[in-house]
Formats: structure tokens, sequence, C-alpha cells
């Protein structure tokens, strides 16, 4: 419940857009780019946003929606609400309490928490929490490191694997690089040892730490007869992270992968790779119901949740908002930005005229644009 103050206002936001304005007043300048930006010019990180805003549905009447249900099964795991916490590294630049208090937050809302292959907190300490959990992958150079990695998610009872695929380098995040961003000592990448550790502690002269981390450890001759190796080596279901096209979602299908994330990683890969939500009725239409599909960048309201299953989605992936929620009150704050996204969704889904989520997949939606400079508009 929205606690009052004296003056009689909301205490705590009241939108995405809220929570974003009051973490970027107690994060640092630099962690805020870091969490907040894109590469190049950011085309991509406004594209997302712009897809969601131009996208508009067509509402149901009289379809008596005097019990709504947001309840979801994602990657065959149970969730109250069609969405999944996303692959995030290093919750520690934001708050104190990392990845244990967003996975607890998880816990609390009934939705699947995805660890990061970055995490600064071991898969072993966030599953304490009792969150559903999945576990997220980059191509490491060191195939022994990767399957350590799988079996570690396994034993510590995670629930799918997801496997990031479009870093075969880092994009440019001009902001980073401008910044000299770094980690700071108490922060790092918590699955390694030794310099893979820390390595994004420490930036080269004009560049990113995380950059030239990565560079050092991800693999980029990655192709699909990995995505086969790494199938025969998990019982787990698996996800594909970063499909943008129709062949490629047939491609992941071949090989053996139980549910796609539609993605342009949050416009921090290509600058110019186009919204996930624009390429969603397409990567439908060409695997059909034989994996599951999942949409993430650009999420920022219930209402959008709804655009994305009336596109084709069985369900997003919330990133950065869980970020802003975190850095405003710890595991409160994820918890308050999960709460809001449920009364949205569920309010949203009753105007539309939906009672389940499944039923949000049979809306119409029309993709609308204006022009702010002649005033136009056009369907």
């Amino acid at each position: 419940m929205t606690e009052v103050t004296e003056a009689g206002k909301p205490s705590r936001p009241q939108s995405v857009a809220e929570f974003s304005d009051a973490a970027c007043e107690v994060i640092s300048p630099a962690a805020w780019d870091f969490i907040s930006g894109g590469s190049g010019a950011e085309r991509s990180v406004a594209a997302n946003l712009r897809a969601f805003d131009n996208l508009y549905v067509a509402p149901r009447m009289l379809r008596d929606v005097s019990h709504v249900s947001t309840a979801s099964r994602l990657v065959g795991t149970e969730a109250s609400l069609p969405v999944a916490i996303a692959p995030m590294a290093y919750h520690g630049l934001v708050h104190p309490q990392s990845e244990a208090a967003t996975a607890r937050a998880a816990k609390t809302a009934g939705v699947p928490f995805t660890v990061a292959m970055l995490s600064g907190t071991p898969v072993e300490r966030i599953a304490e929490s009792g969150a559903d959990l999945w576990f997220q992958l980059y191509w490491l150079r060191d195939r022994g490191a990767t399957k350590e990695l799988v079996s570690r998610a396994e034993a510590a009872g995670c629930q799918a694997l997801m496997l990031t695929v479009d870093v075969p380098r880092l994009g440019r995040r001009l902001k980073d690089q401008r910044n000299g961003f770094a980690l700071p000592p108490d922060v790092y990448a918590a699955h390694f040892r030794g310099e893979a550790a820390i390595g994004a502690q420490r930036a080269p002269a004009g560049g990113s730490a995380v950059a030239s981390h990565t560079t050092v450890m991800f693999d980029p001759s990655l192709a699909w007869s990995d995505i086969e190796w790494l199938r025969e080596r998990t019982r787990l279901p698996l996800v594909v992270k970063g499909i943008l096209t129709g062949e490629d979602a047939l491609m992941a299908t071949r090989s053996g992968v139980d549910a796609l994330v539609v993605s342009n990683h949050g416009g921090r890969q290509l600058d110019g790779a186009v919204p996930g939500l624009t390429v969603l009725p397409e990567i439908r239409a060409a695997v059909g119901d034989t994996v599951e599909v999942l949409v993430d960048g650009g999420i920022r309201s219930g209402s959008d949740v709804l655009k994305a299953l009336a596109r084709g989605a069985d369900g997003v992936l919330l990133g950065r908002p869980i970020l802003y929620g975190l850095a405003v009150g710890g595991e409160s704050g994820v918890d308050a930005v999960l709460s809001l996204l449920r009364e949205e969704l569920e309010t949203d889904l009753a105007l539309s005229g939906c009672r389940t989520v499944g039923e949000a997949a049979h809306l119409t939606t029309y993709e609308f644009s204006a022009s702010s400079s002649t005033g136009t508009a056009s369907w």
C-alpha cells in the first residue's frame, strides 16, 4: 500500500518514470550513465521507448471483467505476472543490498529472476532467497568455465539457462568511454576468480573497464553449433536472448532451444538495431507455437506489457525499471516497482476486455506515428 506524507502526497513514485527520476538523484553520475545509457547516439534506446509509445490497442467491450488474472507460466516457471526480471550485471552499483535484494523482491512478487553471469553476488547466495531463478550465460573463451557455470546453475536450483547471443563484442557505449567507467572495489564479477573477477575495476586510458573486461572474456566465434553443444550439456530449458529476425528464430528452434527473447539488448549493442516490439509479429509468425517468445527493451508500464502480449509475446523481461526501484529503496523499492506493474496490468487487462493474460493475444493493435514538428499524425 502506498504511504501518504504529511502534505497528502504519495511518498513513493507512482510510475516507472518517477522511479527513474528518483533513482537518478541517488546513483552516481557515472553509474547512472552505465545503467541508463546505450551505444553510439542511443538511437535504439530511444526507438525502444518510441515503439511502445506508438503502438495502440483496440479494447473489447462487454466481456465481463469482474475477475481478472495476471497469472502466467514462463519457460516452465509459474509466475504471478507475464514478467521475468532480465539479466543485469552488478546490482551493487546502485544499492549495497545488491542482487540478493532483487531476488527477495522477485520471490515476494512471484516472478522469475534471471541471475546475470556478471552478477556481483554468486548464484548460490541468491538462491537463498527462495526465488525462482534462471541463469544467464555469455559465451566465454574458456569453454571449461562455461561448463562450470552451467553446473553451478543446475546445482543451485536454477530452472532455465538463458544464453545472450548479441555480444560478440561490446557496443560502443560512448558515455562509459568518456567517463572512463570502472567498477568500484566492492563490486566485481562474483562467479569468477582472479583477474576474471576484478578486470572491470580498471579502465584503460580513454576507455571503459567493462568493455575491456568483456573483450578478454567473451568469445566472438559463437555459432549455431555452439548452441547445440550447450543443448547437449544441460537438462534445463534453454533460452536464447538477442534474436531480431525470423530467420534466426527458426535457426534457434532447429538448434533445440525452448524459448527466445526478442531483444536489441536495451539499445546497448548495435545502435540502430530494430526494437524487439517492432519485429515481434514476424518472429511469432516464423516460429508459431513451437517455442515460447519473450521480448524486452523499452517496457515501462503495465500498458507496455499488454501491448507486448497483444503483439504475440508470451511474456516480457523487465530490466532498467528494476534497477531504478533497487536504487530508490533496495528490496522494498523493487517490490514497489513490481507491485505498480501488477496494478497497472490488472487495470489495463480489464479495460481492454481481457480476463486473462492469454486473452490479450487476441487484441488488435495499431501503429500510430505523430510528427511533433508539423502536428500531423498517421495510422
